[in-house]
């Protein structure tokens, strides 16, 4: 992966949140909002500033570990975005399947996927401890630890009641937003914060209409990869762990074989990370038909590519390479979403983007197909290109940079240390492609009393206790 696929960790944490907004089934400025009242309620209770700089972080991050546990809230709910959405509006029907002993799980998976990519980001310890407690509750009643006050960092508080005041607010008006919230004083949140909150709540919110992205925090400087934020989105479906990363690859090598200027292949390459962002929009349920699609979920497949394009309207700094990822799915016979453009609409990074998708995508096992060999690969995308579906010569382009994507791969560092055994990273390796124990064990011919010794092993050397983050943290340090 280039150097250059890189952004400020401010431009990062904007990214994620708006990933985290789709999850959830939110407005895509709703976590903005929410960090917005967020730091509001922590001025007027005193907050220093670098406190308030925390409390923004935690209230943009703190759904940033709900596309790992995306597969849990499906099965619970059958939708894991309009259920979590019902979730958060108190709107579930009554005789929902949710209860502590089947959604801790899924918190527990949520907090050490937020933790893992705030680590990943080099983000303070405070925000750090506020994500792994941003689902406790005052009095104990909250999870995965049901810690309760005076366990529970006070930011974690102002993250909560921000984020209700706004979603409640939107669901059931003002008034009933602050009757549903003053019921869990001293409940989910301290009666004092709450009370302060009432106060205000008018007068913030309208302060919050409509606002801009958060000003800058000079501590978010600092730069980070790009791949974070395709991992974050990939956690979402197990077999497309990587996918996004295998297209930037594909797709930056055929544009340097086709002699495209360095700010293209810059572009291009920052594009197939990002491309995949609204496909937290769509429920895992539809990605898992196994069947033909039906006209509704088509539509909401469809919106793929608009919801990438709208990240590069609220994050000006990704703003022509969201508008490049929004058309991955346009064909050049028209047949593409979600503009229907045809060849004299597609400029040549927009082809080769395409195409390196599709290629990339064949060679990776789907739940209703198994990956397509190289050859395999290269004879099918070359096959919709003489349809016209493709670019003849980009589709070309991205099949010659396969044959060589390989070469002179450099073995990462954390590796050559040796922090995972050979064979704990190859059970890593299973255990993100879905598997259970005794799948990997038949994988890999071991016994699955061995395989859980690896398991317990790799949770031990990565410090996380959940396979998802597991595989995050296998990801980010070259593993996988």
């Amino acid at each position: 992966m280039q150097e250059d696929h890189t952004v400020t960790v401010e431009e990062a944490v904007q990214v994620l949140a708006m990933v985290g907004d789709l999850s959830m089934g939110q407005p895509t400025d709703q976590s903005i909002r929410a960090a917005l009242l967020a730091e509001r309620l922590a001025l007027a209770d005193g907050a220093e500033a670098g406190a308030c700089a925390h409390v923004q972080l935690v209230t943009l991050l703190r759904w940033s570990g709900c596309t790992a546990n995306a597969s849990g809230f499906s099965t619970l709910l059958g939708d894991d975005v309009g259920g979590r959405d019902a979730m958060l509006t108190h709107t579930l029907p009554p005789n929902n399947r949710m209860t502590f002993t089947s959604v801790a799980p899924l918190a527990r998976i949520h907090c050490e996927v937020s933790s893992a990519i705030a680590q990943a980001m080099g983000l303070p310890p405070e925000v750090d401890i506020g994500l792994r407690r941003v689902w406790e509750h005052y009095d104990g009643g909250g999870m995965p630890e049901r810690l309760a006050d005076p366990h529970i960092p006070r930011l974690v508080y102002y993250t909560n009641l921000a984020s209700d005041l706004e979603i409640l607010t939107r669901a059931h008006g003002l008034d009933e937003a602050l009757r549903m919230i003053g019921g869990r004083a001293d409940r989910k949140y301290p009666a004092d914060l709450v009370r302060l909150l009432a106060a205000n709540a008018q007068a913030w919110l309208a302060a919050v209409e409509a606002p801009p992205c958060p000003a800058q925090i000079p501590a978010l400087a600092e730069r980070v990869s790009l791949t974070i934020v395709a991992d974050m989105i990939e956690l979402k479906l197990p077999w497309l762990l990587g996918y996004s990363r295998r297209v930037a690859d594909l797709a930056g090598g055929a544009a340097g074989l086709a002699g495209l200027p360095a700010a293209q292949q810059r572009c291009l390459g920052r594009a197939a990370l990002i491309h995949g962002i609204g496909r937290a929009a769509v429920p895992n349920a539809v990605w898992q038909r196994s069947g033909k699609l039906g006209t509704a979920d088509w539509e909401k497949v469809r919106l793929v590519p608009y919801w990438t394009a709208r990240a590069g309207i609220q994050i000006p700094a990704l703003r022509a390479e969201a508008l490049l990822a929004s058309h991955v799915y346009e064909r050049l016979d028209g047949s593409g979403y979600y503009r229907d453009l045809d060849a004299e609409s597609l400029s040549m990074p927009q082809r080769i983007l395409a195409a390196a998708a599709a290629y990339a995508a064949l060679g990776m096992p789907r739940p209703w197909r198994g990956a397509c060999t190289a050859p395999e690969a290269a004879h099918i995308l070359g096959a919709d290109a003489a349809a016209g579906r493709f670019d003849v010569q980009a589709a070309n382009l991205v099949i010659a940079a396969a044959d060589g994507a390989g070469a002179g791969a450099i073995e990462p560092a954390v590796q050559r240390r040796k922090l995972l055994s050979e064979r704990e990273t190859a059970v890593l390796r299973r255990l993100s492609l879905g598997e259970s124990n005794k799948e990997v064990a038949r994988e890999l011919q071991i016994s699955p009393s061995t395989v859980r010794t690896h398991v317990e092993s790799i949770f031990r050397k990565l410090e996380c206790s959940t396979r998802t983050a597991a595989t995050l943290k296998g990801l980010t340090l070259g593993f996988i």
